[in-house]
């Protein structure tokens, strides 16, 4: 299973971008996984979280400007960032777990290579 991200890009202060991650090679079912974010100079962390009966994780410095969500048409999990801040400017990453039920949030097995996303004033 191989996941990869799209839509980053270069963006304003306050503006929005939408992430997808979806997962190629396989028909692996997207029904949970995270968004990790790693800054320059930074280690990664986890910012977004979904679980299998819908649970979320947000950490405080998104809370209230970022959505994820699922996607089941489309079998992805994407990550709506509004409200964008210079210090949101890092790769993106997503991950999702390689078993079905009830995994925790941050227990997972596949990830992406990450999509840049810049926010420039």
């Amino acid at each position: 299973v191989q996941l990869a991200e799209s839509g980053g890009g270069l963006v304003q202060t306050g503006g929005s971008l939408r992430l997808s991650c979806a997962a190629s090679g396989s028909i692996f079912r997207l029904n949970a996984g995270g968004w990790y974010r790693q800054a320059p100079g930074k280690t990664r962390e986890l910012i977004a979280g979904v679980m299998s009966d819908g649970r979320t994780f947000y950490t405080n410095s998104v809370k209230g400007r970022f959505t994820i969500s699922r996607d089941s048409v489309r079998n992805t999990i994407d990550l709506q960032m509004n409200s964008l801040k210079i210090e949101d400017t890092a790769i993106y990453i997503c991950a999702a777990p390689s078993r079905s039920g009830d995994v925790p949030i941050g227990d997972y097995d596949y990830w992406g290579q990450g999509t840049q996303v810049t926010v420039s004033s």
